[in-house]
């Protein structure tokens, strides 16, 4: 029930971190991969490569997901090809850091656009489709601040939140259709939206004094969840929004 032969996965922020781990798990559960990121490389990529090593093909696209304009040519390209979308792995994502009274218009603007705007486009255009075939997998990257408010991340924390309450709002229309829509909440990961916490030596004592796991987590921590999410195995989950957080909402 964990196989996705045959399937067609496409994965936002697939480059590095998370989306790459996602990435690469989908694809040794059987999936190829249309992978979206604004720097991705059009050959030579580690993701093109990871996702070759299983023997699934992989489609790279290159998109600034802060262009509303640029969401809206990937929606229509993937609406355009032969192949249908049956996993949409909504990853992409960005923060920006400063406390809420110097939390520039920019910086917010920017946060929405990528982390809540271009997840919800992509999502109502790959999930029209999902629902007139009566079949399909939509997983988001939530996060612990759609659970919590966080600290000189204001923008970051609306849009996560934000996904979480996507989620459950499509989920509400969507599962009668047999399309399920799910979210992570991945907890402290050890990527590069996380770099500047860890260098600062006493948050990042006090995160990994707050964690039951003692460790901050890695990306491939999400792969197994992600491959859950989009399989036969979660055909009966809809609107959840599942914590992969070393324990830290259960402290």
């Amino acid at each position: 029930m964990f196989d996705l032969s045959g399937r067609l996965a496409v994965v936002t922020g697939c480059r590095r971190g998370i989306g790459l781990a996602m990435a690469e798990a989908l694809a040794a559960a059987g999936a190829d991969v249309i992978g979206v990121s604004a720097a991705l490389e059009v050959t030579g990529s580690e993701v093109a490569a990871r996702v070759g090593a299983h023997g699934r093909s992989f489609v790279p696209y290159r998109a600034d997901l802060s262009d509303r304009e640029a969401v809206r040519g990937l929606a229509r390209w993937l609406g355009q090809r032969d192949r249908p979308v049956d996993i949409l792995v909504n990853n992409a994502g960005t923060i920006r850091r400063a406390p809420a009274a110097e939390h520039s218009d920019t910086d917010w603007d920017h946060v929405l656009e990528v982390d809540l705007s271009a997840p919800f486009l992509l999502a109502r255009e790959v999930g029209r489709d999902m629902v007139a075939r009566g079949s399909g997998k939509i997983v988001f990257t939530a996060s612990m601040l759609s659970f919590q408010g966080g600290v000189t991340v204001p923008g970051y924390a609306a849009a996560k939140s934000g996904i979480a309450g996507l989620t459950r709002a499509l989920a509400n229309e969507w599962a009668r259709h047999d399309v399920n829509v799910n979210a992570i909440a991945p907890g402290y990961i050890s990527t590069d939206n996380t770099q500047a916490l860890r260098e600062q030596p006493e948050r990042n004592q006090a995160i990994l004094e707050r964690i039951p796991a003692g460790r901050w987590g890695r990306p491939e921590d999400l792969a197994g969840i992600t491959v859950f999410l989009a399989s036969d195995a979660a055909a009966y989950l809809h609107g959840a929004i599942i914590p992969v957080d070393g324990g830290w909402l259960a402290r």
